[in-house]
């Protein structure tokens, strides 16, 4: 309790929160701000409204800066950058050309247009953002658990606000009328009753229950990175809470599997995981049945905990694959359409990123967003095998995959932009985030390749 009281002293003093960095600097500050206040913004219902007004407003910031001065420096990871940007536009075509195929009209194009600048648009923003600026990925991870620490001290006054009777849904917020989507989005609860089971479960800041569970890994890997253990611990410890308590079953998997494979898979370069690694291919492959009638059986314990939802989600996506194939192949369907009493009135495609993508914006859309995904996956995993940064922004990759099958990645932009920050700051080369580790022979040929290159020219002509 009094090392609580302690972390609680040390958030309220802006110096002890940043001075092991030297401070940081005016975009640091804006943007760490924007984490650490995301319960007040929720309070207000002003969270969907804060990350597009801030990543469109940074993005003007850069460009000025970059007119004024020099161009972003060519790195070897700028061809990336370069096609997320191209891609992301292209999505912004299919919209547009599935508006025209389905007759939707003028303004449903510039409604939807509007919504991909606050989506799909907003995810190349911030990774565009987190490569361009100057932003150290430790000032993300102290945010995250200064998060953390803040769950910590609501979370016994949410549960007491279940135990007393108080009421769960106290309003939704008037700016509403500024955000174009659902009431979910701008709604304030203290927790709500799953009508499938009867049982609590608490959003904390998300729109549904189950989204906390993605935004909560993500400050919850970013925790992970976090150098100094008091704080560490409060990032680890309240957002493996809000995990919990939002009863995602998607995120606790997810919360106990990704450490350990960013840890694994940022040193496959290492001889003994090597053999470690042809170790367990073998075993799996001579115990392969009955390790895969295991799994199955434990997947279906975990599906058949909440039957109900599950089937909602197998339907939606059936429903998604099989009138993408049939009416909109190339372009999509431009819009989201609800579905029947079926699937209890859920928008088509809405359960399943991919599935979601193919009904609304067809293969090209899908295409689009898979390559440079897919491509910053496997960039990112070749640089984390020796700097730290990339780490980092791996385990976002893994862990916005991971949850692609169960969410809409779009919707949720506007809370997961921290993880999207991250893997521009991964994506660009930094010899501060190297590792020292004497052992990783790939980082120790990093820095000696670095020394060389700012080493000045001393070649002597002998006469």
């Amino acid at each position: 309790m009094n090392a609580l009281i302690k972390a609680v002293t040390r958030i309220l003093n802006r110096d002890a929160r940043w001075g092991a960095f030297g401070g940081v600097n005016s975009d640091e500050r804006i943007l760490a701000f924007c984490i650490t206040h995301t319960f007040l913004f929720y309070l207000f219902g002003a969270l969907y409204l804060v990350a597009p007004i801030v990543g469109w407003v940074l993005v003007v910031v850069l460009v000025s800066r970059r007119a004024a001065a020099k161009p972003i420096d060519s790195q070897n990871s700028l061809w990336l950058i370069k096609l997320w940007i191209v891609c992301i536009i292209l999505l912004e075509i299919t919209l547009i050309v599935g508006h025209l195929d389905f007759n939707l009209g003028f303004g449903k194009i510039i409604k939807s247009t509007i919504g991909w600048a606050k989506g799909w648009a907003l995810l190349c923003v911030f990774i565009v953002l987190g490569f361009a600026m100057k932003v150290r990925y430790q000032v993300i991870c102290r945010a995250a658990c200064i998060i953390g620490l803040i769950a910590l001290v609501l979370t016994p006054f949410l549960v007491l606000a279940y135990i007393v009777g108080l009421p769960g849904h106290l309003y939704v917020s008037p700016l509403k009328i500024f955000g174009g989507a659902g009431a979910e989005f701008f709604t304030v609860i203290l927790y709500e009753i799953d009508p499938f089971n009867g049982s609590p479960r608490w959003r904390f800041f998300a729109p549904w229950a189950p989204a906390v569970g993605l935004v909560a890994n993500i400050y919850f890997l970013a925790a992970w990175f976090e150098k100094d253990l008091k704080w560490r611990l409060c990032g680890l410890l309240g957002n493996a809470i809000m995990i919990i308590l939002a009863a995602s079953r998607m995120g606790m998997i997810v919360m106990l599997l990704t450490p350990i494979a960013v840890w694994g898979a940022s040193r496959l370069t290492r001889p003994w995981i090597m053999i470690a690694s042809a170790l367990v291919v073998l075993t799996l492959a001579i115990f392969f049945e009955p390790i895969s009638h295991a799994l199955l059986t434990l997947l279906d314990d975990i599906k058949g905990a909440r039957a109900s939802p599950t089937r909602i989600r197998a339907t939606l996506g059936d429903i998604a694959l099989y009138r993408w194939q049939s009416e909109a192949y190339w372009f999509g369907h431009g819009v989201v359409e609800s579905g029947t009493h079926l699937v209890e009135f859920m928008p088509i495609g809405s359960h399943h990123n991919w599935y979601g993508l193919l009904f609304v914006k067809g293969m090209v859309g899908f295409l689009s967003f898979f390559i440079p995904f897919a491509l910053t996956a496997i960039v990112l995993l070749v640089k984390a095998q020796y700097q730290v940064s990339s780490r980092l922004a791996l385990g976002m990759c893994l862990v916005l995959s991971l949850f692609s099958v169960t969410e809409n990645i779009e919707a949720l932009a506007y809370m997961t932009w921290p993880a999207w920050l991250l893997i521009g700051i991964g994506l660009r080369s930094s010899i501060e985030d190297i590792d020292t580790n004497k052992n990783n022979l790939l980082a120790q040929f990093r820095l000696l390749s670095h020394k060389r290159e700012t080493q000045p020219n001393t070649k002597t002509n002998f006469r």
